[in-house]
């Protein structure tokens, strides 16, 4: 079976790269770019670890094909930040020990992104439910609930 090359945005950076038919986003975010910052939990787009933005909308890479990619603008948890300079989601999940293991951290960092480029001020509520597709075994979701407060505040300019 033939390959398809794609084209599209990662990250901010143009890629280009071969994949199969069936392949999806996920398979080529760890395996072909090496971004391993997407995690892998379910594979069936029900626990989030595989959190990303696809043109400012909050996808599971492990249910978007890679062949959708082509001339989409793609965002993962390592293009969220940088090591000297934290996103304001990032810098509150560490300040409110929102995490345990970590392994889920990348996908809720993510969709909490996703979530204040759409509603800089949401309630609890809304949180919760914008978070409902992602999964942790190891914690409860107050202390991630709180972050997300947290970095809403800070990305206001309210100090929380």
């Amino acid at each position: 079976m033939a390959k398809s090359h794609v084209s599209t945005t990662v990250n901010g950076d143009p890629v280009e790269f071969l994949c199969d038919a069936p392949e999806t986003m996920l398979d080529v975010l760890r395996n072909t770019m090496g971004l391993t910052g997407t995690k892998e939990g379910c594979g069936t787009g029900d626990c989030g670890a595989c959190s990303i933005i696809v043109d400012g909308r909050l996808v599971c890479g492990c249910l978007m094909l890679a062949v959708e990619a082509t001339g989409k603008q793609i965002t993962t948890i390592e293009g969220i930040g940088a090591p000297d300079r934290l996103h304001p989601v990032q810098q509150a999940f560490l300040e409110d020990a929102a995490l345990q293991c970590g392994f889920c951290t990348p996908g809720f960092i993510v969709a909490a992104k996703a979530l204040l480029d759409r509603n800089p001020d949401p309630t609890e509520t809304e949180i919760r439910y914008w978070l409902a597709g992602n999964l942790c075994r190891c914690t409860g979701y107050d202390k991630i609930v709180r972050a997300v407060q947290h970095a809403a505040a800070e990305m206001k300019g309210q100090p929380a």
